[in-house]
């Protein structure tokens, strides 16, 4: 994956070409990132990928010859070091949540502002999971903003330290390490430890994987 914004090759896979036109330019406009290819269906997207290189794609899961969310999967079995950012009119939470199950790494609304397709493309290149703010407040969890322990976290047979649950929370609700730490006031590497502490307790391997699981069990959206 690319460490710089100058190594950042993007495909973006939409079945419209005006939404396409507009994500190219918007996306072109950051120095160094560059589209290096559009598809407009998933036959397409797949030919695509094996000709050219590419980092991250930007999917619309409603496209022709996408089937449903196990596109993502075959995405995800194919090509493990690619970033996918699922860009849909569906907000049906329950969609969002399989998607990030079967293997986004972010999920953003049609409907969300510009700015915040750029972000999102920032922070899965940056091994974190986005969830766009329109949909945060969709996502069932406890109500206000405290990062306590779900009702249904027995699902978590694993015991988490209260620090670990506030770091879960905000994951879940698709923040990154730099938001994290400003909120707990610890340094953005002390939240990346225990990240990877959180991971290793839980057997998953992915910022994706731990989303869906703290999404599952009742957290996000606060």
């Amino acid at each position: 994956m690319p460490e710089r914004d100058t190594d950042l090759r993007i495909v973006l896979a939409e079945d419209h070409a005006v939404v396409r036109e507009g994500l190219r330019l918007l996306l072109d406009l950051v120095p160094g990132w560059k589209v290096v290819g559009e598809a407009g269906d998933g036959a397409a997207v797949l030919a695509l990928l094996r000709e050219r290189a590419a980092d991250l794609i930007v999917l619309d899961l409603g496209m022709p010859g996408v089937a449903g969310l196990s596109f993502i999967g075959e995405l995800r079995a194919a090509y493990p070091h690619l970033r996918i950012l699922v860009l849909t009119a569906n907000v049906d939470t329950r969609t969002l949540r399989a998607a990030l199950e079967a293997g986004a790494d972010g999920y953003l609304a049609k409907h969300d502002e510009a700015g915040d397709v750029r972000e999102a493309v920032r922070a899965v290149v940056a091994g974190e999971t986005y969830i766009g703010r329109s949909l945060r407040a969709a996502v069932p969890g406890p109500a206000g903003g405290t990062a306590t322990r779900p009702a249904n976290a027995a699902l978590s047979p694993i015991p988490l330290t209260e620090r670990e649950w506030q770091i879960l929370r905000g994951i879940a609700d698709g923040d990154g390490h730099q938001q994290i730490g400003a909120r707990l006031r610890i340094s953005p590497l002390t939240v990346r430890k225990h990240r990877e502490n959180l991971m290793r307790k839980l057997d998953l391997h992915s910022t994706a994987e731990l989303t869906a699981f703290a999404v599952r069990i009742g957290l996000g959206g606060g």
